[in-house]
This record gives structure tokens, C-alpha cells and sequence, in this order.
């Protein structure tokens, strides 16, 4: 079988190091390349927004599978015209990525299907919004659409930094903007693969979004994660599914924009266990993707296959996962999130030998040398697997410490709190 995947980035490759463990598949192209998948699958040199390209490519090689795991190519609506014709994708299509690109959407679309979210308000107007800004109770998480790198959301202390933050989405365009009550609690990404109809549930992750130890610094998709997380049990799982995933399905289906492929829920859990829905992705996210594929005892072409096909429901009730545990470090450029530097070159990914730790690359390509160099600004995963959560952190970071290029940066906190307290 041959599998094209259209996207980008550290869980790409993850991804890939995945589909190679298949015996189904023969061939694997990606519309994305780095110094890590040189030899792991075929470069394909189309841009995600060339549809009619990347159609013609499918078309032309006899895809069996597509995986769209990008926005961008979701959007032109490719997925759409490739099930028209009977073919197999795993991915959204050009309606259903509206449930994460447009966050006012997506939020009137959980109160609409009577999903818990935090309170809200959505806005065109400025002073509509400074208005709801100036009686809201503080903190408050101003969100706003865009395609900026983050996660554009601003959490506001108080009533002038709400304002600014209004004020710079509005005249920027970035409309709506959406004002949001803060919950304080732990986040999880809770990342299920669906046909569309059944959804079955991915090892949950909890991702470290802020770029300094402590949970200081700028918002990013991610410096690292671990898996599994201590308080989602069977019964919290439950919970999730009954009041989050159930009616996110259904409010799909009643809207005309299911799918088959990833719904990722960013979930705050309150202080008194109660899940929240912050957020709706239709893709996987890194860096959890990285923490939990070497977790997930499964064929995953397998399970693309029977989703894109609508038969995860009939072929799976859970996915087999294993009893252990892993930790996730992301290694970045330095200046990374803001402006940062490319071209450094990485020393040390040699040393690497541990069977238990893998490291899947997100920003390097060579250089004229041969040599693997920076090229984006977060660059390097590096994984580790062990039997408790703290063998696997030990192992991730005698890995880490052997990995160097100049202006390297990472977060040394990555599932310290959790070991110390015990739980595991």
C-alpha cells in the first residue's frame, strides 16, 4: 500500500517512524522533508495549498491512502473531492476545518451542541468588546483567528492588558475576537481518531505550551509533553466522552462537516474535575504526537485505513497501549518563539543509542557539508520510554545532555513536578 501525507513538522516524522512499523504498507510519500526522513519516505516537492497538484499526484500514483494532516491543504477543500471519487483520505475536509480556524465559530458551535467551554463572549466591534472587557472578572483569555505561530490566545491579568490585546486583534483584522473566562486547572490534549461517527481514544498527553521552566514565557504549540497523565482515569475518560466527544460528533454530523481522521480537544480539568472543551484542532498536534505514538501498540496504517473507510467502530473498541511511560523534551532555536536563528549545526545525535529513546526531527535539513543544521525553530524531539514516568524523564535527559548546536534551548522542568509529587 502507498500513503501520502500532507503536512509538517516533528510529528510528521513521528508519524512516518509510525507507518514504517507496517507490513500493509510499501511506500510512503510526504509533502514535507528534513535531515531526519531522508531515507524514510519520498519527498514530494508540491505546497499544501497546490490542490489541484497534490490531486494530480494521488491520482497519478495510485495513492491508496492520504493523510492530510494540514490545515492549509484541508481547507482547498482536497479531501472533499478525493472522497466524491471513492478514494481513501484521513483528514478533514474543507468545512470541517472550520471547528479550529475560526475560534468564534467553534465556540458558539459548543454552546450551540451544549458542550462545557468556558464562558464567552464574540465580537466584531471594538467597543463592544472593550465593553464586555471592562465588567469581566480577571484573568481573561482573549482569542482571536489567525494563522500567527502560537496559539492565538492572550491570557489578560487585567482590564488595560485585555484592551490592548482587543485592540491589536481588531486593527490587525484578526476578527472576531473572542473574550473567555480563565480556568484554572490542568490542560490535557486528548486526541481521538474517528470515521466520522465512532471515535476511539489516543494516549492522552499533557504538553508544556509555555517556552520558559516553570511555566513562564511566551505561548507555543509546544517544549514538550508526557504520557500517560496520572488524573485521567477510566472514569474521567468517560466523563470526557459522554460530555465532550459524544456531542462534538453529533454537532459534526448535524452541521455537515464530519470527517474521517483526528479530533484534538484542548480540556482543562477545574479543581473540581470537571472538563472544559478550550479548543478543537482537526489534526495531530506535536508535541504529543511524539510522547504517545511510541505508546500505541497498533498498526496505524490499520487504523487510518478503517477510519478513512468507516469501519473504526466495527475493527476497534480501544487501541492496545502500553503499560509505560514517556516523556517528550523539545529542543529549540535560540531567540525560539520570537525571531530566531537558522544554520547552526547539531553535534551529538550520534551518541544517541538508547533502543528506548527516539528523536524525531521537526526543524534541520543538511547543508552543503552534509552536516544536519537548524532551519526552524523548533528542531529536534527527543523521546524516551521506560517503565515508570521517572526512569523515562532520567532517560530523556542523559539524551538531551548529549545533544548540542549553538543556541540550543529546551525546558529542563519536563514532568518534574509529577515525578517529585509521587503520583507515579
Amino acid at each position: 500500500m502507498k500513503v501520502f501525507i500532507i503536512g509538517q513538522g516533528g510529528k510528521i516524522h513521528s508519524l512516518v517512524w509510525k507507518l514504517a512499523q507496517s507490513k500493509r504498507v510499501s511506500r510512503v510519500f510526504c509533502t514535507y522533508s528534513n535531515a531526519g526522513m531522508k531515507n524514510a519516505a519520498e519527498f514530494v516537492d508540491i505546497r499544501e495549498n497546490e490542490s489541484e497538484k497534490l490531486y494530480d499526484f494521488i491520482k497519478e500514483n495510485r495513492i491508496d491512502l492520504t493523510v492530510i494532516e494540514s490545515l492549509t491543504a484541508g481547507s482547498t477543500g482536497l479531501a472533499d473531492r478525493l472522497r466524491e471519487e471513492g478514494l481513501n483520505v484521513f483528514g478533514p475536509g474543507k468545512n470541517s476545518c472550520k471547528i479550529e480556524t475560526a475560534k468564534g465559530f467553534a465556540k458558539k458551535f459548543m454552546h450551540k451542541y451544549k458542550i462545557p467551554t468556558p464562558r464567552f463572549g464574540v465580537f466584531d466591534k471594538e467597543n463592544q468588546a472593550i465593553a464586555h472587557a471592562r465588567s469581566a472578572e480577571y484573568p481573561q483569555v482573549v482569542k482571536f483567528d489567525s494563522r500567527l505561530p502560537g496559539t492565538g490566545a492572550i491570557i489578560c491579568e487585567s482590564f488595560n492588558e485585555a484592551r490592548n490585546a482587543i485592540s491589536f486583534c481588531l486593527k490587525n483584522l484578526y476578527k472576531p475576537v473572542v473574550l473567555e473566562k480563565y480556568i484554572s486547572g490542568k490542560q490535557i490534549s486528548f486526541q481521538v481518531a474517528t470515521d466520522g461517527y465512532n471515535a476511539v481514544p489516543l494516549p492522552v498527553a499533557y504538553v508544556y505550551t509555555k517556552s520558559e521552566d516553570g511555566n513562564l514565557g511566551f505561548n507555543t504549540p509546544g517544549m514538550g509533553a508526557y504520557s500517560p497523565v496520572s488524573f485521567i482515569d477510566i472514569e474521567m475518560e468517560a466523563k470526557i466522552a459522554e460530555k465532550i466527544f459524544f456531542p462534538l460528533i453529533d454537532g459534526l454530523n448535524a452541521e455537515k462537516m464530519g470527517f474521517a481522521g483526528i479530533l484534538r480537544a484542548k480540556i482543562i480539568i477545574d479543581e473540581k474535575k470537571a472538563p472544559y472543551l478550550i479548543g478543537i484542532n482537526v489534526d495531530l498536534g506535536g508535541p504529543e504526537t511524539q510522547a504517545t505514538l511510541p505508546l500505541l501498540n497498533e498498526d496505524i496504517f490499520e487504523i487510518m485505513m478503517c477510519s478513512s473507510i468507516g469501519a473504526l467502530g466495527d475493527t476497534y473498541e480501544l487501541f492496545n497501549v502500553s503499560d509505560e511511560h514517556s516523556v517528550c523534551v523539545t529542543l529549540a532555536a535560540e531567540g525560539y518563539p520570537g525571531e530566531y536563528k537558522k544554520g547552526a549545526v547539531i553535534e551529538g545525535l550520534d551518541k544517541i543509542v538508547d533502543d528506548n529513546t527516539y528523536i524525531f526531527h521537526s526543524g534541520t535539513q543538511k547543508n552543503i557539508y552534509g552536516e544536519t543544521v537548524v532551519s526552524q525553530g523548533r528542531v529536534l524531539d527527543v523521546v524516551s520510554t521506560a517503565s515508570t514516568l521517572g526512569l523515562a524523564q532520567k532517560l530523556v535527559y542523559e539524551s538531551v545532555n548529549l545533544v548540542h548546536f549553538q543556541g540550543m534551548k529546551y525546558r529542563k522542568d519536563i514532568a518534574k513536578s509529577i515525578v517529585m509529587s509521587g503520583l507515579f
